[in-house]
């Protein structure tokens, strides 16, 4: 315990020495949290597995841990503080008030803006913004109406902003319905939030727009498809480990793929100077059964594993647009 504290006295010092970013260049890192609940029960969600006497016994031991085992990986993303930091499954704003203002993260500067979404979980998406670098100017919740059979879903989230150049960014984030019955099941669901997602984008023709998230679909899978025909561009397909170690944010019975990306519109792809994934050691685990590498998560199951999530930080470096 004593050497635990000592680690994140250290953390936090280092911390209040990161720089921001330069003038000119913008970070952004897209995490799923994979289950960042709090320990208490939401009514009418069904989150009663993450409460101290249920499934998971999720503690508020374990659920500080979590908290810091985010902010340390966020942190770990660059040598600078991220600019903006899209965030999946994060419960709700007393998650996120935990997380930038009590938590390791909390010399860091950060605000943040999130969802109430419809989904059954309670599970919403946020950003995460450095005040000097970002300046929302507004924001919306986009719902994805359910289909036949389909479970209400996360709302789309929409910020528009002023960056530090003085540029307009319009940033979307996403996490599309699950792949849980079945990828060609449920396909028709993940192209419902794409359809939802075009329909706001349609009046942003030309502008500088970003979207982020998780799919729970590959760069090749129609959903995909569908919005760079629609004119955005994948600038995350091809990214890679920053240490060499993984080849995607998720591994699958052995497999490295990538269901978290990060599109532009045309005006922001020159402006793109680097994309990775941070793979850094410590947030990996030995794979037993395949061998190699694989996140090093939180739960495998129900046996908690004291770790960090099942996916990887995506990075995304901007150059200035002057």
């Amino acid at each position: 315990m004593r050497a635990g504290r000592y680690l994140l006295l250290a953390l936090s010092f280092i911390i209040y020495h990161l720089p921001f970013s330069s003038a000119g260049a913008q970070t952004l890192v897209e995490l799923n949290c994979e289950n960042l609940f709090d320990c208490q029960h939401d009514e009418g969600k069904e989150d009663l597995e993450f409460t101290p006497a249920g499934e998971r016994r999720w503690t508020s031991t374990r659920y500080w841990r979590k908290l810091n085992s985010i902010g340390q990986e966020i942190l770990s993303c660059s040598e600078q503080l991220p600019d903006l930091v899209a965030l999946v499954e994060v419960e709700n704003d007393t998650v996120m008030r935990d997380l930038t203002r009590r938590s390791l993260l909390r010399g860091a500067g950060y605000e943040y803006l999130m969802t109430q979404s419809p989904d059954v979980r309670g599970l919403d998406v946020a950003l995460l913004y450095q005040p000097a670098r970002f300046r929302p100017l507004c924001y919306d919740a986009l719902t994805v109406p359910p289909l036949e059979n389909m479970r209400p879903t996360r709302d789309i989230f929409y910020v528009q902003g002023e960056t530090a150049s003085g540029d307009t960014l319009h940033v979307f984030i996403v996490h599309a319905p699950s792949r849980y019955n079945g990828e060609l099941e449920t396909r028709p669901h993940r192209r419902q939030a794409m359809t939802v997602l075009l329909a706001a984008l349609a009046p942003l023709a030309g502008k500088n727009v970003l979207v982020a998230g998780d799919f729970n679909d590959y760069a090749d899978s129609p959903s995909l498809q569908f919005l760079e025909k629609a004119g955005l561009h994948n600038v995350t397909s091809k990214a890679q480990g920053a240490k060499g170690l993984a080849k995607g944010t998720y591994r699958y019975h052995g497999e490295w793929r990538s269901i978290d990306h990060v599109l532009v519109s045309a005006p922001l792809v020159s402006r793109v100077d680097s994309t990775y994934i941070n793979d850094a050691p410590f947030l990996l685990e030995e794979e037993g059964t395949y061998g190699g590498w694989k996140p090093r998560r939180t739960f495998q199951g129900y046996s908690y594993q004291h770790g960090f999530s099942d996916h990887l930080p995506l990075v995304v470096v901007f150059s200035s647009s002057k």
